[in-house]
C-alpha cells in the first residue's frame, strides 16, 4: 500500500500526488520535492545495487513500456503503467531509491502510475547501466535510448555497443 502523499502541481494534467511507499523492507530514501531536485545522489552505501535479475527485469519494462526523452531543458527516463501495476512501482522505488514515483493519475478513463529517473541519477546510474546491457535493447529501443543521450549530451563509456548480456 502506498501512503505518506504530498501534494504537486502538475502541467496540464491538473494536480497530481508524489507518493513515497512504507514498505517494511524499504531502503531510506530522501524526499525529493520535485523530479529536478536530484542533486544529491541515494548514499551506495545503505543501497545495494540490483542484482542481474532486478536490472533485467527494469530493462524489460523499459523496452516494453519505457519512454526515453526529455523537457528539452533535461533527459528523462519514464515508465506508466495502469495502478494495478503498484506493487511493480514499489518495487521500482525500493530498488531504484534515485528514482521517483508520481500518482496515481486519473484522466481520460484511465489510472496510472508514473515512474521516473531524472537528474544526475539517470545521467550517473540509470543511464550508464542501459548502456552496459545495450545489445539487449531490440533496434528501436536502442535507437530512442541513443537518441536521448545524443539530444542531451550524456556521455557514456563505449556507446554504441555493449560486452555484457
Amino acid at each position: 500500500m502506498i501512503s505518506d502523499v504530498t501534494p504537486r502541481q502538475s502541467d496540464a494534467e491538473g494536480p497530481t500526488r508524489r507518493v513515497q511507499s512504507t514498505l517494511p523492507d524499504q531502503v531510506p530514501h530522501p524526499r525529493q520535492s520535485t523530479l529536478a531536485d536530484q542533486s544529491t545522489l541515494p548514499d551506495q552505501s545503505t543501497t545495494p545495487a540490483p542484482d542481474g535479475l532486478s536490472v533485467g527485469f527494469l530493462l524489460g519494462l523499459l523496452v516494453g513500456e519505457g519512454h526515453f526523452g526529455g523537457d528539452g531543458r533535461q533527459p528523462q527516463v519514464t515508465l506508466r503503467m495502469h495502478v494495478r501495476h503498484e506493487e511493480t512501482f514499489e518495487w521500482l522505488r525500493r530498488t531504484y531509491p534515485g528514482s521517483a514515483l508520481y500518482g496515481p493519475y486519473h484522466h481520460g478513463g484511465r489510472s496510472y502510475y508514473q515512474w521516473s529517473a531524472r537528474g544526475r541519477y539517470l545521467r550517473e546510474y540509470i543511464v550508464p547501466l542501459v548502456q552496459r546491457h545495450r545489445s539487449l535493447l531490440d533496434a528501436y529501443t536502442a535507437v530512442r535510448f541513443d537518441t536521448m543521450c545524443e539530444r542531451y549530451a550524456i556521455a557514456r563509456e563505449g556507446a554504441g555497443a555493449s560486452s555484457e548480456a
